[in-house]
């Protein structure tokens, strides 16, 4: 079995993550208006009847503003928590209103979620590692830094949306107001390419086989600056940037015949994590 996977948008203009088999299919986010998030799904010949579900990581508008719409429109189930919703001043129909529990699997169709609390500035924020055939896909944006738990969960991912934000020199060098440049690098707002690219080498599975950089910044990277600092230390990994303003590619993500997994229970990870900021 495989799963396929695409970026229909990743920024702060917005963020939509594709997940899904031959049968079923769960969107991550909303951040595209639900007209755009459906053209585009058409463009790369994905069809919104697969689609089971949308998860939502938190309530910034960048990750909601199709959200109600999709639901509406598509009779698509909301899975977010309580206090995201709240935040979120979104109408969601009671009977599509799902919520789910974080470090606890939820179901849908063929494939489960694994919701976990992350570091960000907002109400409840998560991340997800969608699995199916024991194929996992991360999707890791809006980290504020690398904790034991995106460790845990970035060792068992054949794959993984992973933010890649900002350069530092750049974000320093920048016009914008000091209170801004300490919420983004403060732990609490977003990853660096270096931050990344050290949970990268260091914790990459040897099955890794796609890694998507993710919501880079407009003011404060450059896609040429991520793919270059990647891709000299790729291996097998294919290594793509995602766009700010379209889709990426449909990739195929199967799960290698001698993999042999090794788990490791979060309880006896022991790392001890604040990675360094270059």
């Amino acid at each position: 079995m495989s799963l396929f996977i695409t970026s229909l948008n990743s920024g702060s203009n917005g963020n939509c993550y594709y997940i899904g088999n031959d049968q079923d299919a769960i969107l991550i986010d909303a951040g595209l208006s639900c007209r755009e998030t459906v053209k585009r799904m058409n463009d790369l010949k994905l069809s919104m009847d697969r689609v089971r579900a949308l998860f939502i990581s938190h309530e910034h508008r960048d990750h909601i503003t199709g959200a109600a719409q999709l639901s509406k429109q598509f009779r698509m189930p909301v899975y977010i928590l309580p206090d995201t919703l709240k935040n979120a001043e979104m109408r969601i129909e009671p009977t599509l209103k799902h919520t789910f529990i974080a470090n606890e699997k939820t179901v849908v169709g063929s494939m489960t979620v694994m919701p976990f609390i992350k570091h960000h500035d907002a109400a409840d924020p998560v991340s997800f590692v969608v699995e199916h055939d024991g194929i996992k896909i991360g999707v890791f944006t809006d980290i504020g830094k690398v904790c034991k738990t995106v460790i845990h969960y970035f060792r068992q991912c054949h794959a993984c949306f992973l933010e890649s934000n900002y350069d530092l020199q750049m974000l320093e060098e920048g016009g914008y107001p000091l209170h801004l440049k300490k919420r983004i690098s403060g732990g609490k707002g977003h990853l660096s390419n270096s931050e990344a690219l050290e949970l990268f080498l260091k914790y990459k599975p040897p099955y890794m086989s796609h890694l998507l950089l993710s919501h880079l910044s407009a003011n404060n990277n450059h896609p040429s600056i991520v793919e270059e600092l990647f891709t000299k230390h790729s291996g097998t990994v294919n290594i793509i940037v995602a766009p700010r303003t379209g889709p990426t590619a449909v990739y195929k993500v199967e799960r290698p015949l001698e993999e042999r997994c090794e788990i490791i229970p979060l309880s006896a990870s022991k790392e001890t994590v604040q990675l360094a900021m270059f």
